[in-house]
């Protein structure tokens, strides 16, 4: 109101000054006396006055109907009778299809623009692999759901590093801000689980020179897992490294027996039987060997990608159990249950847990006391640790000293290397059981006192925790 009645005055002031020129020039050539003059000026005063208002009236109401032709106004309420045409000036009826046309051409462009930024959202939500939006701050300014697995949850814009803190993935993102050409990076991410990434980065639009997209958006990083890829390439070395060294020995045992028995021992047919026995002994413990080591390979190439059934783990020892129980017999070994009955299910892979009990319980049998007992038991962690299951396998046996405890994980590592060969151990069991336990998110304590006996407790998640 204030601007409107200012904008009145000054019209009014600009409309009279050239009469009021006009009537001082007269009066002063003496051609009008003083209340002539006076007269004239206050009448052409009041004239310029209503002009003005008229005028500013005018344009108020054409202001008026122009912001009526707003965002939120109907497609057709321009051309409504509510608009009143006939109240603006002649002016502002003029220009009124300009501005109609005008309206329309901003809303076919705003509508394209809608379709546009929701195609641009459509692609992003769509796109399988973490997609990043970075703007020339190394602020995410927009991710899409696969992204949140790496970099979490939190608002935006954040910077890069807040999510994802690696070096080499930042020295590369604050390279490619800077102009430089950076295409792609290797990186690992730490944590329980190693996982190798490859980040590609690339700029939005044509280059660094560009303005802004999306959000201020000024690049893209898009991150692909490769650690399969990369963990197959490791299995193959690790597979060709590891089957030579273990199977170097019996290999040498079986050449060794089969030139014997092709030369000295050609006709001693006892020797053909003990010799023959050894030998193979000595090929089905390279073929266990050669299994366990494709297992382990196997485990470790899925290790990063956690298993989602719910499993009931009463049942899958009680036959891990009775599968053992004819061997533990023949050591006069008992295998006890005690198992809650109410313990909850677990989250995991059904024929992968049953090989932890199968590597547990075999290991009990083998190196527990005869005639000595194996309890398994169970329940649920205490205090936070409510949502992890535990089951324990503890034996009577000879113990281990605590110094090698942490080792035992280690592949091919043997407390007794005679002994474990002697009885058909590939040094591969509590690899098996680490690696699995890794890709279910678990863990393995080790307990053990030397000259009672030693316990191996598994955690696991309990299906449906966080």
């Amino acid at each position: 109101m204030e601007r409107d009645f200012g904008r009145t005055a000054e019209f009014a002031l600009a409309l009279s000054v050239p009469g009021g020129i006009a009537i001082a020039a007269l009066f002063a050539l003496d051609d009008l006396d003083g209340g002539a003059a006076i007269v004239a000026a206050a009448a052409m005063l009041t004239l310029s006055v209503l002009m003005a208002i008229a005028s500013v009236l005018s344009l108020a109401r054409a202001r008026a109907a122009i912001d009526r032709l707003g965002p939120d106004a109907a497609p057709d309420e321009a051309a409504a009778p509510g608009y009143r045409i006939h109240r603006l000036s002649l002016a502002a009826r003029a220009i009124w299809p300009a501005v109609l046309r005008l309206r329309r051409s901003w809303r076919e462009h705003a509508a394209r623009a809608q379709a546009q930024l929701a195609a641009a959202e459509a692609v992003i939500t769509a796109v399988p692999d973490p997609l990043i939006m970075i703007d020339r701050q190394r602020r995410i300014v927009r991710s899409n759901e696969a992204a949140a697995e790496f970099i979490g949850p939190g608002a935006q814009p954040r910077d890069l590093a807040a999510a994802l803190r690696n070096p080499v993935l930042l020295a590369a993102a604050d390279a490619l801000l800077r102009g430089e050409p950076v295409r792609s990076v290797e990186f690992a991410l730490s944590g329980p689980i190693e996982r190798v990434l490859r980040a590609h980065f690339a700029w939005i639009a044509n280059g660094p020179n560009e303005g802004p997209a999306l959000d201020g958006a000024a690049a893209i990083l898009t991150l692909h897992d490769v650690t399969a890829l990369k963990r197959s390439e490791q299995m193959r070395a690790d597979f060709i490294a590891n089957a030579g060294h273990e199977l170097k020995t019996p290999l040498a045992t079986l050449i060794g027996f089969i030139e014997t028995l092709l030369g000295p021992a050609r006709d001693d047919v006892a020797a053909h039987q003990r010799f023959l026995g050894i030998m193979r002994e000595q090929a089905q413990r390279m073929a266990r060997l050669v299994d366990d080591l494709l297992s382990l390979s196997q485990i470790e190439l899925n290790e990063h990608v956690a298993p989602t059934d719910r499993i009931a783990l009463g049942p899958v020892i009680d036959e891990v159990a009775r599968g053992l129980e004819l061997r533990a017999a023949e050591r006069g070994i008992r295998i006890v249950r005690a198992l809650p009955a109410g313990l909850p299910e677990v989250q995991g892979d059904r024929d992968e847990l049953a090989q932890i009990f199968q590597n547990l319980l075999d290991n009990a049998v083998k190196y527990g006391r005869p005639h000595s007992a194996i309890e398994v038991s169970g329940g649920t962690g205490g205090g936070t640790a409510t949502h992890l299951v535990r089951v324990a396998v503890a034996d009577q046996g000879d113990g281990i000293p605590g110094e090698q405890l942490p080792r035992l994980t280690e592949r091919f590592y043997r407390v007794d290397t005679a002994r474990s060969r002697e009885l058909g151990g590939t040094g591969l069991g509590l690899a098996i059981v680490k690696h699995i336990l890794n890709r279910h998110r678990g863990r393995l304590e080790i307990t053990s006192t030397v000259g009672q006996g030693s316990t191996f407790t598994v955690w696991l998640r309990a299906a449906g925790a966080p």
